[in-house]
């Protein structure tokens, strides 16, 4: 689970700046060297999430789509401790996002409270994802105005389907999880949006809606394999060119390793992610050199020609 949620911007003459934070720990505050890094792969890189990892906590950023209050560069962070399922909590960062947008304000009390809130909601939400019996309390809550509103009929349906749905959702959860873990994306995808489906039926949207966005990102892994897999052959071609002293290739490998960075993320390979990381690292160094070694070689030619 997070333990920490911030709000920022970054601006293009001052830099990041957060506008709002909340964290159950304060010695866990986002830091302005990780605000830096975050820029840097965000505007530098173009990164639309990356991850900053110190001592055992993870630093998560995502940009918002922010164009319906015509603010750019607006992101959303999250702290939380080493060994979380990245993946399952993208799938609530991103709803949690559209809600920021959705509540967004100058007033920084105004949106400490509104993070605070979606903060516990997102506590709510994985335990009753973990546990039916907290499924049934809030059917039984829903089923208490419904009847206190004359709404017999309806009542009486839910109080049906709660007998036996939270545990197949539950079940349902629970498969696609371990057909995720497996790697059988197509497979997960499918179990996931029939546990949502599930979800609806008892009228718990905030499950509903986290199902079909975990849903729809499983469902981009296949592709991001194959894009991977390819980014990969296309560098070992550059490589082999570049044992042909064609330097300028250095640059042209950049962008593609960012890219791989980036999908590792996804996947949270983070043993790929600190290679590839030493690989960029050394790669631009060599371009740098190899831009000097170009200017070099070009004045040496001058000066030849001048003898």
């Amino acid at each position: 689970m997070p333990i920490g949620i911030f709000l920022y911007e970054i601006d293009e003459s001052f830099g990041p700046n957060v506008l709002a934070e909340y964290y159950l720990d304060q010695n866990h505050k986002v830091k302005q060297e990780i605000l830096r890094d975050f820029e840097d792969k965000h505007i530098q890189k173009e990164f639309s999430y990356t991850l900053f990892r110190k001592n055992d906590l993870r630093y998560y950023s995502t940009k918002l789509k922010s164009e319906a209050i015509q603010k750019e560069n607006l992101f959303l962070g999250f702290v939380f401790k080493q060994g979380e399922d990245l993946v399952s909590l993208k799938s609530i960062f991103e709803t949690l996002g559209v809600k920021i947008i959705k509540g967004y304000t100058k007033e920084r009390g105004d949106m400490e409270k509104l993070l605070k809130d979606e903060f516990n909601s997102i506590f709510s939400l994985m335990e009753k994802l973990k546990e039916p019996a907290l499924i049934k309390e809030t059917i039984n809550e829903k089923t208490k105005i419904m009847l206190d509103n004359g709404k017999l009929q309806e009542a009486r349906e839910l109080i049906d389907l709660g007998e036996d749905i939270p545990s197949k959702l539950s079940e349902e959860i629970k498969l696609a999880n371990e057909l995720l873990k497996d790697r059988f994306y197509k497979k997960a995808k499918k179990s996931f949006l029939k546990a949502a489906d599930l979800a609806e039926l008892i009228q718990e949207e905030d499950i509903v809606s986290f199902l079909k966005s975990k849903a729809e990102q499983v469902g981009t892994f296949p592709e991001l394999i194959r894009e991977q897999e390819n980014i990969i052959k296309g560098i070992q071609e550059k490589i082999e060119e570049l044992h042909k002293n064609q330097l300028h290739l250095y640059h042209e490998i950049l962008r593609p390793i960012d890219r791989l960075i980036n999908i590792s993320n996804s996947f949270e390979e983070l043993k790929s992610i600190e290679i590839l990381t030493e690989l960029y690292n050394n790669i631009k160094r060599a371009d740098e050199i190899a831009k000097e070694l170009f200017n070099l070689d070009k004045k040496v030619k001058e000066n030849f020609e001048k003898i």
